[in-house]
């Protein structure tokens, strides 16, 4: 008899078939909660992003305001320039600058005209250098803005390049003004006398140790007022600070042409003359001094009566101080012969040596 194979029947049956089917049923359960469990983690990793994003967007616009705000406090804005094109691109702070309404239109040609001729010319010359090498400049330049204001910018630019080629120069300008303004105060009291307003001891040393530097002197005139100490000791300090004021304006006004008028203590001045005046010009200079001080000077409600002795050394081939010493030398040698008079150093007579006293 041939084997026949065997196939359960009744209940065996059904629970096969029913168990094939729950096993296929447990398959795709799992693989809904795999994939459940997947769209869950994309979620939250899209979530903790988005919160990522936005965190960094809260702390890039915190960071914007507060370059803004430091921007507008240091008045120091950012500006470029594309190439060849020339077209330019301000933030803010730099319409502010040149005193134009934000976000209007930029015309270069028009914007360098603020420049005054020498800032301009600088400005021009940097650039065009920097363009060329490829590098960048600083530069402290004067402007004058479209509402009519002068200002001191500070000027840094760094060019840009493309497979070697400039393609646009950028930078930052900012306002300088009350920065130069300090200096200017800080190098005027360096330089000049606070009573007076001419020129001090360490300005006229400066000058007198370059004379070779392109601006060779001519003469050197030492001014000491005569009767000076006698009004300090009697009228007090307060009447001999009117009379050094005085004595110093008449000194100013009568050497115009001087190439520099100093205070170099307490009553003597000294005179810096050009190359270009001869002699008969230098004596006519100091009859003109001599008689400016002996006016009568008012101060303290008194009219008080001055004078000056003056001593000149012209300038050969020395060192400074030698002019100096000259100077002194014919000046002591003035007041020996009578005050109110001048006289000129000789090297080959002495001090002896007189000129026509005014």
């Amino acid at each position: 008899m041939p084997d026949t194979p065997y196939t359960p029947k009744g209940p065996a049956r059904a629970d096969a078939r029913r168990a094939g089917r729950g096993e296929g049923h447990d398959s795709r359960s799992a693989e809904r909660r795999r994939d459940a469990a997947t769209i869950a983690r994309l979620k939250a990793e899209l979530a903790a992003q988005a919160a990522l994003i936005a965190s960094q967007g809260v702390s890039l616009a915190h960071s914007r305001k507060i370059f803004d705000r430091a921007s507008v406090a240091a008045r120091l804005g950012v500006w470029e320039c594309s190439l060849p094109d020339v077209q330019l691109q301000w933030t803010d702070v730099v319409y502010d600058l040149f005193d134009l309404p934000r976000g209007s239109a930029l015309d270069r040609a028009e914007i360098v005209k603020c420049y005054p001729a020498e800032s301009r010319k600088a400005l021009e010359t940097m650039r065009s250098r920097a363009i060329e090498e490829r590098s960048g400049f600083t530069l402290d330049a004067e402007i004058t803005t479209f509402a009519g204001r002068s200002r001191w910018i500070r000027i840094t630019a760094t060019v840009e390049c493309e497979e070697g080629v400039p393609v646009r120069i950028f930078g930052m300008k900012q306002d300088i003004t009350e920065e130069k303004s300090q200096s200017d105060r800080m190098r005027h009291l360096a330089e000049f006398d606070a009573m007076t307003g001419l020129a001090n001891r360490g300005r006229f040393q400066a000058r007198l140790a370059h004379t070779d530097e392109g601006r060779p002197l001519g003469a050197l005139l030492l001014i000491d007022l005569d009767g000076f100490k006698a009004v300090n000791d009697t009228f007090g300090h307060v009447v001999g600070d009117e009379c050094l004021k005085t004595a110093a304006q008449r000194l100013a006004d009568v050497c115009g042409e001087a190439d520099l008028v100093a205070r170099v203590g307490g009553d003597e001045f000294a005179v810096l003359l050009g190359a270009h005046l001869d002699r008969g010009a230098v004596s006519g200079l100091a009859r003109r001094i001599i008689e400016a001080m002996g006016k009568p000077v008012a101060a303290g409600g008194q009219s008080l009566k001055l004078g000056a002795s003056v001593g000149i050394a012209f300038a050969i081939k020395g060192a400074p101080c030698d002019l100096f010493l000259q100077a002194d030398t014919a000046l002591y040698a003035a007041k020996a012969a009578g005050r109110n008079t001048f006289r000129i150093f000789k090297t080959e007579a002495g001090v002896k040596g007189r000129s026509a006293a005014a």
